[in-house]
């Protein structure tokens, strides 16, 4: 027997992001430290790759499905399919083998990643597409909140300069608090400062998500039922006017 076979019965943790244009997947062990992971352009194509991804891990790591103990995914904010997709997988995979979930705000998990990487405070801002010209602004203990975008929002960061770096924001009073943006997922809509740090963050990501949700696994499954992703982007068909993080109200009248 060789060492990858003997390893195949070793009990592992999956995590599964689909919430950015990635498709990400890690495997870790028992104590959430990093096996191997992977991510893969998504290209709208959530449900075609994650599955395929997933396979590719575990033939890669010499893992076993069977030994699968426990799935962390993230919820988001994100686009309504690319949650939905990891999601279903996820609740899926949990039900099929009688094993624990935890969902992890994909958020959270990048900004954990940043400041594990040395990046952290006040100021520290993740900023997220919410479709063609609005987006996503989180901040470490804050629910999210929508900014509306447009030319004069975006001029700068359009232009190219890194100026926006050192912006400062006045946000309780207190006076000015320099600002450290995280752009995940908008090219053309940041600064390249701002991008480099958002594929620090997405670089970290993995093991973020293995460590938060092991922190979560540990203290009892999540109930898939009200497991539900936050959807930043409306799909066809959907009344405008979202509220991160409360889901989607339809309309049949919308073409």
């Amino acid at each position: 027997m060789t060492a990858r076979d003997a390893g195949r019965d070793r009990p592992w943790l999956l995590a599964i992001d689909t919430a950015t244009s990635q498709v990400v997947v890690a495997a870790g062990t028992e104590a959430g430290e990093p096996i191997t992971s992977r991510a893969v352009p998504a290209e709208h194509r959530h449900g075609e790759r994650l599955l395929i991804t997933i396979d590719a891990l575990i033939a890669d790591a010499g893992l076993d499905l069977p030994a699968l103990r426990g799935v962390v995914v993230g919820t988001g904010p994100g686009a309504f399919t690319g949650l939905r997709v990891g999601l279903a997988t996820a609740k899926t995979l949990a039900h099929e083998l009688g094993i624990p979930i935890a969902g992890i705000s994909t958020g959270a998990a990048l900004l954990a990643a940043v400041a594990a990487a040395g990046i952290a405070g006040d100021g520290v801002v993740l900023r997220l597409p919410a479709g063609p010209h609005d987006r996503v602004e989180i901040r470490p203990g804050e629910r999210p909140h929508l900014v509306p975008g447009g030319p004069a929002a975006n001029a700068s960061a359009e232009s190219g300069s890194d100026l926006a770096v050192d912006r400062s924001v006045d946000r309780a009073g207190d006076g000015a608090v320099p600002e450290l943006a995280i752009a995940i997922d908008l090219p053309g809509r940041a600064t390249r400062a701002e991008l480099e740090r958002g594929a620090m963050a997405l670089a970290g990501l993995p093991a973020s998500l293995l460590r938060l949700g092991l922190v979560r696994l540990s203290a009892g499954s999540d109930d898939p039922a009200t497991l539900v992703p936050e959807y930043v982007m409306l799909p066809r068909g959907a009344a405008a006017g979202l509220d991160v993080g409360k889901g989607v109200s339809w309309s049949h009248d919308r073409p």
